[in-house]
């Protein structure tokens, strides 16, 4: 939900007409107040759902479902750019900037049914369409409403990050909230950001047929995840002729429209880089400004809202859930967040956030996906841990694609149950889905060697990582002798 600037004298909140009594009020129509809303109505909550903005939240106008569209039209251009070792001659196609937003509004379009005020209103729902601010600790005011509920979920989400760096506030720039709302051609496309947002629309916007330059602060893109699968991501990106700099940073920037220059300090020198268009990946942060939080007593941070354990914030009435509340940003962290609240409030088993148990991905190509701990987490927390790893080039599906770069990593215990996993390969995001639910369920790499997948497939990567374990232990001395001595027994 992104929140207009505060509002000066002249332009005073108008005074609430009506008084709405409700169970929950959820002030923010993002993926979590959406799921939140929906689920709290189906089991007789009367439920009121302020959002003054879009329906959908940033991952249906802005973010997730706009970019994956993006990338797919991106794949396909690749796709004949890359066809030569298939047999098949490979030619430079020809992009049409008209037809590819098109087709991104179009499933924009799909999409936003399922987050519509007349789905909402039919699931029961009461929908109000208006700003939403504390006046109290007990009492939100949104447009000419007064809404009295007994628990209140602040689900208002992040905006990006606008950067301090001289003259940017003087030039045409874009963010990842409006980047798709450039029409015609990009020629030279600078990111300012190495992050999974970042990196994303980098691969993409590159093979659409643009030059792309990433300027990374951090010594190495996607630096928030395992370095040795984004560094697989990274390899890609630059082979297909995106260009990095890391350790870098803009000192300036100027110039007119589509003719910007940029002064980046890199190495201990400086140097003067020129492009097209600016896009801003510098990350996100919680809106929690123009909502009352001070009327609310409701304690936040320039990381976010402050919530316990249980999503609880300092006012034992208001909770709140998904990106308000800080790092990792992401639609599926949201939605989980709505579900442990569905339990906390409605049926009194409060669960804690476990945030092991959310799987990650970045949609690049190979994809980077992740859940649990990493390597290097894990061996801050075990003292005993094992590391398993199987390459693409040792699977047949990923052979026959030509995508043999890339590899499973599982984090063990020294017992053999599942820590973490990363995946950087071709559908990585949809593999990791068996992963997060091993965690979830406590299963063990004895459990995930006995799973039996379709041959050849991609999943058979989960089976080939985890036995590892058991043919290891097979060679163990007493293993043998034990083998060895059944065997006498015919």
């Amino acid at each position: 939900m992104l929140m207009s600037p505060p509002k000066t004298d002249s332009q005073s909140a108008p005074v609430p007409r009506d008084v709405v009594v409700a169970d929950l009020c959820i002030l923010g129509a993002g993926p979590g107040g959406l799921a939140l809303a929906a689920r709290a109505a189906a089991f007789g909550q009367k439920v009121v759902l302020v959002e003054k903005h879009k329906m959908g939240g940033t991952s249906l106008n802005y973010g997730a479902i706009p970019v994956t569209a993006l990338i797919a039209s991106a794949e396909r251009a690749h796709a004949f750019r890359s066809a030569g070792p298939f047999g098949i001659a490979p030619y430079e196609p020809v992009i049409d900037r008209v037809v590819v937003a098109a087709q991104i509004a179009d499933i924009m379009d799909k999409s936003a049914p399922n987050a519509s005020v007349e789905r909402m209103t039919g699931l029961g729902v009461r929908v109000i369409q208006a700003a939403g601010q504390f006046v109290d600790t007990k009492t939100l005011h949104a447009g000419e409403h007064r809404i009295v509920a007994r628990r209140f979920v602040i689900a208002t989400g992040s905006s990006p990050v606008v950067p301090t760096i001289p003259g940017l506030p003087d030039v045409a720039y874009q963010t990842s909230d409006t980047i798709m709302t450039v029409r015609g051609g990009i020629d030279h496309l600078i990111v300012l950001g190495g992050g999974a947002a970042g990196v994303e629309l980098a691969q993409a916007y590159r093979r659409l047929g643009s030059r792309v330059t990433i300027i990374e602060q951090a010594p190495s893109v996607l630096r928030r995840y395992d370095p040795e699968l984004a560094s697989v991501v990274r390899g890609r990106l630059a082979a297909e002729g995106v260009v990095i700099l890391e350790d870098a940073k803009l000192a300036k920037v100027e110039g007119t429209a589509e003719r910007l220059r940029f002064d980046v300090v890199a190495g201990g020198g400086r140097s003067r880089l020129e492009g097209t268009h600016l896009l801003l990946a510098c990350g996100r942060q919680p809106v929690t400004s123009c909502i009352g939080l001070d009327a609310a007593k409701v304690g936040v941070t320039e990381a976010g809202i402050k919530v316990n354990r249980f999503l609880r914030t300092s006012n034992r009435r208001i909770y709140a859930i998904g990106d308000v509340t800080g790092l990792p940003y992401s639609t599926q962290r949201a939605e989980y967040h709505a579900g442990l609240l569905v339990d906390t409030l409605l049926f009194r088993r409060a669960k804690p956030v476990n945030p092991r148990l959310i799987a990650h991905a970045i949609h690049s190509d190979p994809e980077l996906a992740s859940v649990g701990l990493t390597e290097a987490e894990a061996r801050q927390s075990y003292s005993s841990i094992q590391v398993l790893r199987w390459p693409l080039r040792e699977n047949a599906r990923a052979l026959a694609n030509r995508m043999p770069t890339g590899h499973i990593k599982v984090i063990a215990d020294g017992k053999g149950s599942i820590l973490g996993a990363g995946i950087v390969s071709s559908s990585a995001g949809e593999l990791i889905g068996m992963w997060a639910l091993a965690l979830s369920k406590g299963l063990t790499l004895q459990d995930m060697s006995d799973v039996i997948a379709p041959y050849p497939s991609l999943s058979e990567l989960s089976r080939q990582v985890s036995s590892q374990r058991s043919l290891a232990t097979s060679g163990h001395a007493i293993s043998r002798r034990w083998v060895k001595l059944l065997g006498k027994f015919g």
